[in-house]
Protein backbone atom coordinates (compact mmCIF):
# COMPACT_ATOMS: atom_id res chain seq x y z
CA UNK A 1 0.00 0.00 0.00
CA UNK A 2 2.77 2.29 0.84
CA UNK A 3 4.47 1.92 -2.72
CA UNK A 4 0.99 2.67 -4.51
CA UNK A 5 0.68 6.19 -2.28
CA UNK A 6 4.70 6.57 -3.31
CA UNK A 7 3.70 5.89 -6.81
CA UNK A 8 0.93 8.13 -6.24
CA UNK A 9 2.75 11.18 -5.19
CA UNK A 10 5.51 10.83 -7.72
CA UNK A 11 2.99 10.55 -10.80
CA UNK A 12 1.94 13.85 -9.33
CA UNK A 13 5.52 15.12 -8.75
CA UNK A 14 5.09 15.73 -5.24
CA UNK A 15 8.57 13.58 -4.80
CA UNK A 16 11.41 13.20 -6.74
CA UNK A 17 12.33 10.41 -8.54
CA UNK A 18 15.50 10.00 -6.19
CA UNK A 19 12.83 10.30 -3.33
CA UNK A 20 10.89 7.41 -4.54
CA UNK A 21 13.68 4.96 -4.12
CA UNK A 22 14.25 5.41 -1.09
CA UNK A 23 11.24 4.17 -0.13
CA UNK A 24 11.96 2.81 3.38
CA UNK A 25 13.21 6.16 4.53
CA UNK A 26 10.52 8.01 3.47
CA UNK A 27 8.29 8.46 7.03
CA UNK A 28 4.51 7.34 6.40
CA UNK A 29 3.18 10.65 8.54
CA UNK A 30 4.78 12.47 5.65
CA UNK A 31 3.31 10.42 3.08
CA UNK A 32 -0.50 11.20 4.71
CA UNK A 33 0.61 15.13 4.87
CA UNK A 34 1.29 15.07 1.03
CA UNK A 35 -1.67 12.77 0.25
CA UNK A 36 -3.93 15.69 2.19
CA UNK A 37 -2.12 18.29 0.11
CA UNK A 38 -3.00 16.65 -2.91
CA UNK A 39 -6.63 16.47 -1.69
CA UNK A 40 -6.50 20.25 -0.95
CA UNK A 41 -5.20 21.14 -4.44
CA UNK A 42 -7.06 22.38 -7.34
CA UNK A 43 -9.61 20.76 -9.12
CA UNK A 44 -12.18 21.16 -12.46
CA UNK A 45 -15.31 20.75 -11.03
CA UNK A 46 -15.91 18.97 -7.95
CA UNK A 47 -14.64 20.89 -4.83
CA UNK A 48 -15.46 20.78 -1.13
CA UNK A 49 -17.23 24.43 -0.88
CA UNK A 50 -19.42 23.42 -3.35
CA UNK A 51 -20.13 19.82 -1.58
CA UNK A 52 -20.50 21.73 1.95
CA UNK A 53 -22.71 24.62 0.46
CA UNK A 54 -25.58 21.64 0.64
CA UNK A 55 -24.08 18.96 3.31
CA UNK A 56 -26.72 18.96 6.30
CA UNK A 57 -24.37 16.10 8.11
CA UNK A 58 -22.63 15.94 11.92
CA UNK A 59 -19.99 13.53 10.77
CA UNK A 60 -19.94 12.40 6.71
CA UNK A 61 -17.78 15.08 5.38
CA UNK A 62 -15.98 15.93 8.21
CA UNK A 63 -12.89 15.88 6.09
CA UNK A 64 -13.14 15.68 2.27
CA UNK A 65 -10.12 15.29 0.40
CA UNK A 66 -11.02 16.31 -3.17
CA UNK A 67 -8.18 14.98 -6.30
CA UNK A 68 -7.80 15.74 -9.80
CA UNK A 69 -6.93 12.49 -10.51
CA UNK A 70 -5.57 8.88 -8.53
CA UNK A 71 -5.34 5.76 -9.36
CA UNK A 72 -7.94 4.86 -6.91
CA UNK A 73 -9.75 6.49 -3.94
CA UNK A 74 -10.68 3.18 -2.16
CA UNK A 75 -6.61 2.51 -2.01
CA UNK A 76 -5.55 6.21 -0.80
CA UNK A 77 -8.63 5.53 1.74
CA UNK A 78 -6.74 2.34 3.49
CA UNK A 79 -3.57 4.12 3.53
CA UNK A 80 -5.04 7.08 5.44
CA UNK A 81 -7.54 4.92 7.27
CA UNK A 82 -4.35 2.52 8.83
CA UNK A 83 -3.30 5.79 10.03
CA UNK A 84 -5.21 8.77 11.30
CA UNK A 85 -7.98 9.43 9.10
CA UNK A 86 -11.26 9.81 11.16
CA UNK A 87 -14.31 9.00 10.68
CA UNK A 88 -16.46 10.59 7.76
CA UNK A 89 -13.49 11.43 6.16
CA UNK A 90 -14.63 11.51 2.48
CA UNK A 91 -12.16 10.90 -0.42
CA UNK A 92 -13.62 12.42 -4.04
CA UNK A 93 -11.75 12.27 -7.59
CA UNK A 94 -13.06 13.55 -10.92
CA UNK A 95 -10.99 10.71 -12.52
CA UNK A 96 -9.95 7.10 -11.36
CA UNK A 97 -7.28 5.86 -13.14
CA UNK A 98 -7.07 2.06 -11.95
CA UNK A 99 -10.36 1.59 -9.94
CA UNK A 100 -11.70 -1.84 -9.59
CA UNK A 101 -15.03 -3.27 -8.04
CA UNK A 102 -16.07 -5.85 -6.68
CA UNK A 103 -13.99 -9.43 -7.36
CA UNK A 104 -10.99 -7.43 -8.89
CA UNK A 105 -13.30 -6.12 -11.62
CA UNK A 106 -12.51 -3.51 -14.32
CA UNK A 107 -14.44 -0.20 -13.26
CA UNK A 108 -13.50 2.85 -15.28
CA UNK A 109 -13.61 5.98 -14.15
CA UNK A 110 -14.21 8.75 -17.00
CA UNK A 111 -14.44 12.47 -15.91
CA UNK A 112 -18.37 13.30 -15.58
CA UNK A 113 -18.48 10.44 -13.07
CA UNK A 114 -18.78 10.83 -9.08
CA UNK A 115 -16.11 8.65 -7.91
CA UNK A 116 -15.62 8.59 -3.96
CA UNK A 117 -14.66 6.31 -1.28
CA UNK A 118 -15.76 6.77 2.69
CA UNK A 119 -13.89 5.94 5.75
CA UNK A 120 -16.34 4.53 8.72
CA UNK A 121 -15.03 3.30 11.69
CA UNK A 122 -18.41 1.77 12.98
CA UNK A 123 -18.64 -0.32 16.56
CA UNK A 124 -20.43 -3.07 15.39
CA UNK A 125 -20.12 -7.05 15.30
CA UNK A 126 -17.95 -7.94 11.87
CA UNK A 127 -20.68 -9.88 11.11
CA UNK A 128 -22.86 -7.19 10.27
CA UNK A 129 -20.75 -5.56 7.81
CA UNK A 130 -22.30 -7.18 4.83
CA UNK A 131 -25.39 -4.87 5.94
CA UNK A 132 -23.32 -1.24 5.24
CA UNK A 133 -22.99 -2.85 1.23
CA UNK A 134 -26.71 -2.82 1.54
CA UNK A 135 -27.17 0.60 3.28
CA UNK A 136 -25.21 2.15 1.07
CA UNK A 137 -26.89 1.06 -2.06
CA UNK A 138 -29.94 1.98 -0.09
CA UNK A 139 -28.49 5.85 -0.06
CA UNK A 140 -27.43 6.12 -3.61
CA UNK A 141 -30.78 4.90 -5.04
CA UNK A 142 -32.96 7.33 -2.92
CA UNK A 143 -30.17 9.95 -4.13
CA UNK A 144 -30.77 9.04 -7.33
CA UNK A 145 -34.54 9.19 -7.02
CA UNK A 146 -34.45 12.43 -6.05
CA UNK A 147 -33.26 13.60 -8.93
CA UNK A 148 -36.77 11.83 -10.44
CA UNK A 149 -35.92 8.90 -11.90
CA UNK A 150 -36.30 5.02 -10.91
CA UNK A 151 -33.31 3.40 -9.50
CA UNK A 152 -33.39 -0.08 -7.86
CA UNK A 153 -30.76 -2.11 -6.41
CA UNK A 154 -29.29 -5.64 -7.09
CA UNK A 155 -28.00 -7.60 -4.89
CA UNK A 156 -25.41 -6.99 -3.43
CA UNK A 157 -24.17 -4.01 -4.92
CA UNK A 158 -25.24 -2.55 -7.59
CA UNK A 159 -28.00 0.43 -8.33
CA UNK A 160 -29.70 0.13 -11.82
CA UNK A 161 -32.15 1.82 -13.87
CA UNK A 162 -34.23 0.23 -16.24
CA UNK A 163 -32.36 -3.15 -15.42
CA UNK A 164 -29.00 -1.13 -16.46
CA UNK A 165 -26.10 -0.20 -14.04
CA UNK A 166 -25.82 3.28 -13.10
CA UNK A 167 -23.73 2.65 -9.26
CA UNK A 168 -21.74 0.00 -7.60
CA UNK A 169 -20.17 -0.22 -4.07
CA UNK A 170 -17.21 -1.56 -3.08
CA UNK A 171 -16.57 -2.16 0.72
CA UNK A 172 -13.54 -3.20 2.10
CA UNK A 173 -12.34 -3.74 5.91
CA UNK A 174 -9.48 -4.40 8.43
CA UNK A 175 -11.21 -6.36 11.18
CA UNK A 176 -10.06 -9.04 13.18
CA UNK A 177 -12.40 -11.57 15.22
CA UNK A 178 -13.94 -9.62 17.15
CA UNK A 179 -13.48 -5.51 16.47
CA UNK A 180 -13.39 -3.25 13.36
CA UNK A 181 -10.66 -0.90 12.92
CA UNK A 182 -12.56 0.43 9.89
CA UNK A 183 -14.49 0.04 6.85
CA UNK A 184 -13.62 1.54 3.18
CA UNK A 185 -16.94 2.22 0.97
CA UNK A 186 -16.02 3.12 -2.53
CA UNK A 187 -19.25 4.22 -4.51
CA UNK A 188 -19.65 5.02 -7.96
CA UNK A 189 -21.96 6.28 -9.73
CA UNK A 190 -22.49 6.88 -13.86
CA UNK A 191 -23.38 10.64 -13.45
CA UNK A 192 -22.20 13.48 -16.43
CA UNK A 193 -21.19 10.76 -18.74
CA UNK A 194 -22.31 9.24 -22.02
CA UNK A 195 -22.06 5.38 -23.20
CA UNK A 196 -19.56 5.84 -25.62
CA UNK A 197 -16.98 7.37 -22.76
CA UNK A 198 -16.88 4.10 -21.61
CA UNK A 199 -15.13 1.26 -23.82
CA UNK A 200 -16.74 -0.95 -25.87
CA UNK A 201 -17.29 -4.12 -23.21
CA UNK A 202 -18.71 -2.22 -20.41
CA UNK A 203 -21.55 0.00 -22.52
CA UNK A 204 -23.71 -3.10 -22.56
CA UNK A 205 -25.97 -3.16 -19.74
CA UNK A 206 -24.42 0.43 -18.26
CA UNK A 207 -26.38 3.42 -18.32
CA UNK A 208 -26.05 6.83 -17.06
CA UNK A 209 -27.82 9.60 -15.46
CA UNK A 210 -27.18 11.42 -18.74
CA UNK A 211 -28.51 8.89 -20.70
CA UNK A 212 -31.62 8.96 -17.79
CA UNK A 213 -32.31 13.10 -17.65
CA UNK A 214 -32.77 16.08 -19.82
CA UNK A 215 -30.61 18.28 -18.01
CA UNK A 216 -27.04 18.02 -16.76
CA UNK A 217 -26.76 17.33 -12.85
CA UNK A 218 -24.54 19.23 -10.81
CA UNK A 219 -22.00 16.50 -9.17
CA UNK A 220 -21.48 18.58 -5.94
CA UNK A 221 -24.85 18.91 -5.68
CA UNK A 222 -25.27 14.98 -6.00
CA UNK A 223 -22.48 14.25 -3.90
CA UNK A 224 -24.43 16.35 -0.84
CA UNK A 225 -27.73 14.50 -1.39
CA UNK A 226 -25.59 11.17 -1.22
CA UNK A 227 -23.72 12.51 1.81
CA UNK A 228 -27.13 13.36 3.86
CA UNK A 229 -28.66 9.89 2.78
CA UNK A 230 -26.07 7.89 3.41
CA UNK A 231 -25.25 9.28 7.35
CA UNK A 232 -29.31 9.26 8.34
CA UNK A 233 -28.56 5.48 7.07
CA UNK A 234 -25.52 5.06 8.30
CA UNK A 235 -26.68 6.17 12.16
CA UNK A 236 -29.65 3.79 11.71
CA UNK A 237 -27.32 0.87 11.22
CA UNK A 238 -24.78 2.04 13.97
CA UNK A 239 -27.95 2.54 16.35
CA UNK A 240 -29.20 -1.70 15.42
CA UNK A 241 -32.20 -0.32 13.56
CA UNK A 242 -31.25 -2.36 10.58
CA UNK A 243 -35.15 -3.14 9.69
CA UNK A 244 -35.33 0.47 8.66
CA UNK A 245 -32.31 -0.15 6.37
CA UNK A 246 -33.43 -3.73 5.00
CA UNK A 247 -37.45 -2.65 4.47
CA UNK A 248 -36.13 0.43 2.14
CA UNK A 249 -34.08 -2.25 0.63
CA UNK A 250 -36.71 -4.73 -0.15
CA UNK A 251 -39.23 -1.48 -1.23
CA UNK A 252 -35.94 -0.94 -3.95
CA UNK A 253 -34.97 -4.43 -4.78
CA UNK A 254 -34.50 -5.39 -8.14
CA UNK A 255 -33.35 -8.90 -6.82
CA UNK A 256 -36.42 -10.53 -5.04
CA UNK A 257 -38.86 -12.46 -6.67
CA UNK A 258 -36.32 -13.28 -9.68
CA UNK A 259 -35.02 -16.10 -11.10
CA UNK A 260 -31.03 -16.13 -10.56
CA UNK A 261 -27.84 -17.89 -10.71
CA UNK A 262 -25.40 -16.93 -8.21
CA UNK A 263 -21.74 -18.25 -8.26
CA UNK A 264 -20.41 -18.25 -5.58
CA UNK A 265 -16.41 -18.31 -3.96
CA UNK A 266 -15.13 -21.71 -4.85
CA UNK A 267 -17.39 -22.00 -7.88
CA UNK A 268 -20.46 -23.39 -6.49
CA UNK A 269 -23.59 -22.31 -8.77
CA UNK A 270 -26.64 -21.65 -7.02
CA UNK A 271 -29.96 -21.36 -9.37
CA UNK A 272 -33.49 -20.83 -7.92
CA UNK A 273 -35.88 -18.06 -6.73
CA UNK A 274 -34.73 -15.01 -4.67
CA UNK A 275 -37.45 -15.01 -1.68
CA UNK A 276 -35.88 -11.91 0.43
CA UNK A 277 -32.75 -11.26 2.20
CA UNK A 278 -32.32 -12.27 5.90
CA UNK A 279 -31.23 -9.60 8.92
CA UNK A 280 -27.82 -9.98 8.42
CA UNK A 281 -28.42 -9.10 4.74
CA UNK A 282 -27.44 -12.74 3.23
CA UNK A 283 -29.97 -13.33 0.10
CA UNK A 284 -32.41 -16.24 0.78
CA UNK A 285 -32.64 -18.43 -2.70
CA UNK A 286 -35.53 -21.21 -2.58
CA UNK A 287 -34.21 -23.83 -4.95
CA UNK A 288 -36.30 -26.34 -7.71
CA UNK A 289 -36.73 -28.65 -4.99
CA UNK A 290 -38.46 -26.21 -2.96
CA UNK A 291 -35.32 -26.07 -0.48
CA UNK A 292 -34.08 -22.91 0.84
CA UNK A 293 -30.74 -22.00 1.17
CA UNK A 294 -28.77 -18.55 2.22
CA UNK A 295 -25.88 -16.79 0.18
CA UNK A 296 -23.87 -14.73 2.05
CA UNK A 297 -21.84 -13.46 -0.87
CA UNK A 298 -21.29 -14.32 -5.06
CA UNK A 299 -21.65 -13.38 -8.66
CA UNK A 300 -25.41 -12.58 -9.20
CA UNK A 301 -27.32 -13.33 -13.15
CA UNK A 302 -30.82 -12.85 -13.42
CA UNK A 303 -32.51 -15.69 -15.81
CA UNK A 304 -34.58 -14.72 -18.19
Amino acid sequence: MKKEMIKLLLSHNVISEEDAEKLDSINDENIEKSIKELGFGKTEHITKEKITKNLETEVMGKEILCFRKVFSTNSIAKFLANHSAEEGTVLISEIQTKAKGRLGKKWESPEGGVWMSLILRPKVPPAKIGLITLATGVAIAKSIKSLGVDAKIKWPNDVLIHGDKISGVLTEVNATFNDIDWVVVGVGIDSNLKLEDFSEDIRIGTTTLTEELPTKVDENELISIFLNEFEEIYNLYKDGKTETILKDWRDLSDTIGKYVNITQTGGKVTQGYVVGINNEGNLIIERQDGTLEKIISGELRTVE
